[in-house]
């Protein structure tokens, strides 16, 4: 069974595009039993979908009916964190005898294909060579996690001419805003533009779906914000990417 975990959220349209991912995971791999589950905000939270799948049956007498199947949690998260170390891996946790087995796969990122979606995503804002791009990530307090943005931001880099910064929308720094108003500042130090109007800070919204942070990032003083990256024929590649490597795992172990 795969497990999509995502952070979860109030937003009914990033409900309704995660859901949808989901949905062409399944489509993508009918006869792959798709669950969803969540860290925060939304129900049910992933411990106990993994311990719905895992834990074996009980009889009427009491008595335990060996029917316990294995489950893969994904993480729907775009680098690894405080979710992804500690309520997916907890999640995830040995239930003792006559239990199931349960792995978490890697996130999403950083993936090169998410870079390129990334860049689509900026071309499709309209950017323009004079212009600078702000990456804007969730963020967290692990450095982990920020070094798989610093990744992302290294891959985005090899695929466009525009400068390449990252801003956080918690947790870390430097935040959203204040990376915009950097880059608009050497954007304004520099050669002027020959375009009508002159460069812009385009933000490159590194999220999958709209929702609280996303609502931060288009208040953050950007000129444009990138659309969020699903839904995207690449991200369900990556899904059942993470969801392989982890079942591979988990089979041998």
């Amino acid at each position: 069974m795969l497990v999509g975990c995502s952070h979860g959220t109030s937003d009914l349209t990033g409900r309704e595009v995660i859901r949808a991912l989901l949905d062409d995971v399944r489509a993508a791999r009918p006869d792959l039993d798709v669950r969803e589950a969540f860290v925060d905000v939304q129900q049910p939270e992933v411990a106990d979908v993994v311990t719905s799948v895992v834990a074996p049956d009980r009889a009427q007498d009491g008595g335990t009916v060996d029917h316990p199947g294995d489950a893969v949690v994904v993480p729907l998260l775009l680098s690894g964190g405080f979710h992804v170390g500690v309520d997916i891996a907890e999640s995830v946790a040995d239930r003792g005898p006559g239990s199931g087995h349960a792995a978490a796969a890697t996130p999403l990122g950083p993936d090169d294909r998410l870079a390129d979606l990334l860049a689509d995503r900026l071309v499709e804002a309209g950017l323009r060579p004079d212009d600078a791009v702000v990456i804007a990530a969730a963020g967290s307090s692990r450095p982990s996690a920020a070094q798989d943005v610093e990744r992302l931001a290294a891959a985005l880099r090899d695929r466009i001419t525009a400068p390449v910064s990252v801003g956080y929308g918690a947790m870390a720094e430097p935040s959203v805003p204040d990376a915009v108003a950097a880059a608009r500042a050497v954007l304004a130090a520099g050669a002027a533009s020959d375009r009508q109007g002159g460069p812009r800070v385009l933000v490159a919204a590194y999220l999958l779906a709209p929702g609280y942070f996303y609502d931060r990032v288009l208040e953050a003083g950007a000129d444009v914000v990138t659309a969020p990256l699903a839904p995207d024929a690449r991200l369900t590649a990556i899904v059942l990417d993470r969801y392989e490597a982890a079942a591979a795992a988990l089979a041998t172990a």
